[in-house]
């Protein structure tokens, strides 16, 4: 764009990145920042590179923190014979929002795809393999996709006579939703985890 200028076009390209952040969206972010206050940019600017050189990953779980092990690796209380093994460091932020779990996580740094070329090697399973313990529970929080699925089918496979209780997420139909909208596999899925009432 001809009659923007560059400083301000560079932002909205780096905005645009983000996922979930269309041009537009892009656009009015720089363009809030460019009528902020200086301080406040700085801040923003600062909190960025902060996040950058301070997070590291944990060595327990390999999960994101400032310290390491983690707050939650680290925390006496956590049950840790229950593992959530999920696909990213950010999904242990939706479980800890929501204070349903109150065991310990392991990050396997993204699910198995051969057609990417991602195969087990590429993931954490040595370590988890390490952590987890006969009597242990092996909560599989894998997403709902073609890969999240494969990926929980192997960890089950490779946990399989270890004495080792594995689950996975229910899967199922969203509060407030209608039927007519729900897909084939959630519906399947809803009707296969029914519970007594």
């Amino acid at each position: 764009m001809g009659s923007i200028p560059d400083s301000i076009n560079r932002l909205i390209e780096e905005f645009s990145r983000f996922p979930g952040i269309g041009r537009k969206t892009a656009q009015r972010m720089a363009f809030y920042v460019l009528k902020s206050p200086n301080d406040q940019a700085v801040h923003l600017a600062e909190a960025v590179m902060d996040m950058k050189t301070k997070i590291k990953v944990c060595s327990i779980c390999s999960g994101i923190t400032e310290d390491d092990p983690c707050r939650i690796c680290s925390d006496p209380k956590r049950d840790r014979t229950s593992i959530c093994i999920v696909e990213d460091s950010a999904d242990i932020y939706h479980f800890e929002k929501s204070n349903a779990f109150q065991g310990v996580y392991h990050v396997l740094g993204g699910v198995l795809s051969p057609l990417d070329g991602i195969g087990p090697d590429d993931l954490n399973f040595t370590e988890l393999l390490d952590r987890i313990q006969p009597g242990y529970e092996a909560i599989i929080a894998t997403n709902p996709s073609i890969e999240g699925e494969a990926t929980s089918l192997y960890i089950a496979k490779v946990l399989n006579g270890k004495d080792v209780k594995v689950t996975r997420l229910a899967r199922g139909l969203p509060m407030g939703s209608d039927l007519e909208y729900t897909d084939d596999a959630t519906l399947m899925r809803a009707m296969e985890g029914r519970t007594d009432l």
